[in-house]
């Protein structure tokens, strides 16, 4: 047991243990020590693997279509994404470690940095209490790495999987142990310039790189790398972000399940991802500036005439409804759509972003609160009886270009008419 030196800062990186995977074997039990991935949209290259699927050589961002006799062969069980589920629980994951820690940064769906109160003296077993909690709550299995900073957490995040899914790095001895086997790709803040920089050099672990000396650092690496050099050291350099930071864009992009050739019906599939980011910049209560729209045909086809035509519109008033999104996306397509192209992905960006308490109105714009009443009463009826209940004419009613999702499991937490019954 490790008790913990008066003063001493003590970082947690929690991580939730192959989280997309995790989260379908919540309510599907029998998938439990079964091989299984999850797929990215329309079902193209493998984004989760549980340990099974591990095992057997698939590696992150195969195309199944590359590996699928490979997957019948073994039984593999594949699944595609239900971000509506893995949303959910990710949510409720980051619930419960937020109320176990006073100072907490979520740092991705399945990710999320702490910092310990100076009152706990067995971080380990708090660890072990934390993790215990979440998987009694959530059925989510976390790994729980800590360590003087956030560059050390992860690496002794790293190290838990293998670990029991807990372990603590407390002093140099241990530090220099855990550095001198960890690969330098794995490293926080290591890209694939610096990686291929270091190891043409012979520097291969991360303890190489810690003994590098700090001049090195400050010439051929980023603020970011002279960060690093302290925090290998032990010295605390990345602190948490405290308060919630506003984005700086709002997206939504996807691939369609197939080639789009015409112009009506390209229309109703921007429609449909404008209508996703009004809900998104509302649910962040934050307004939009300006709307960047753009279209693409598949690089990958040589033999096809390509298209990548993008468009830049300022909002006169920034914006999050969808009656004054949607209209000006599909006026832009139609400008953009060009025939005898095969379009294979359209995606919106809304930039300018400003909290929705600060946009100024003016004269002409008595017409907005009407809008923002109606849009409120559509999410909170949305959200009632499941996304997509109200939604816009111009959306239509041809979904052919939809994300293809043949192996998608039920919404059970976020529509009615998939909560699990018990016979």
């Amino acid at each position: 047991m490790f008790c913990r030196k008066e003063g001493l800062p003590v970082f947690a990186l929690c991580d939730c243990n192959n989280f997309y995977v995790a989260a379908e074997r919540v309510f599907r039990p029998e998938l439990l020590g079964q091989p299984v991935v999850v797929l990215s949209n329309n079902d193209s290259c493998v984004i989760a693997r549980s340990e099974e699927a591990k095992l057997l050589g698939i590696c992150m961002g195969d195309p199944e279509f590359k590996i699928r006799g490979l997957l019948h062969r073994h039984q593999v069980r594949v699944l595609s994404s239900n971000y509506a589920l893995y949303g959910d629980l990710s949510d409720r994951v980051m619930k419960i470690l937020a109320s176990h820690f006073h100072l907490f940064d979520v740092y991705s769906i399945d990710e999320a940095f702490a910092r310990l109160d100076d009152g706990i003296a067995d971080p380990s077993g708090y660890a072990v209490m934390v993790a215990a909690d979440v998987l009694k709550c959530t059925g989510i299995p976390v790994s729980i790495g800590m360590g003087p900073n956030k560059t050390l957490a992860k690496v002794a995040n790293r190290l838990a999987k293998k670990n029991g899914g807990i372990k603590v790095l407390t002093n140099d001895q241990q530090i220099r142990m855990a550095l001198a086997d960890f690969p330098i790709e794995d490293l926080w803040g290591i890209g694939t310039g610096y990686y291929n920089r270091l190891a043409a050099m012979g520097i291969t672990t991360a303890l190489q790189l810690r003994e590098l000396p700090e001049l090195f650092f400050k010439q051929q690496m980023s603020v970011q790398g002279q960060r690093m050099y302290h925090e290998l050291w032990g010295r605390p350099a990345f602190d948490l972000q405290l308060r919630a930071m506003s984005a700086k864009v709002v997206s939504i992009s996807r691939s369609f399940s197939a080639y789009i050739t015409e112009a009506e019906l390209l229309c109703q599939a921007v429609s449909n991802y404008a209508w996703r980011l009004a809900e998104k910049l509302r649910e962040q209560r934050l307004c939009c500036r300006k709307l960047e729209i753009f279209l693409l045909t598949s690089r990958h086809r040589s033999d096809q005439p390509q298209h990548f035509p993008v468009h830049t519109h300022q909002m006169a008033i920034p914006c999050n409804d969808a009656h004054g999104i949607v209209p000006v996306v599909v006026r832009v397509t139609r400008m953009l759509f060009q025939p005898g192209m095969r379009y294979r992905k359209a995606g919106i960006v809304a930039t300018g972003l400003i909290p929705e308490s600060e946009v100024q109105l003016n004269l002409f714009t008595q017409v907005r609160p009407k809008y923002s009443r109606l849009s409120s009463a559509v999410d909170r009826i949305n959200a009632s009886f499941g996304r997509g209940t109200l939604r816009m004419a111009s959306e239509g009613s041809d979904t052919s270009w939809k994300m293809k999702q043949n192996f998608l499991t039920r919404h059970y937490t976020t529509r009615w008419e998939d909560i699990v019954t018990v016979k």
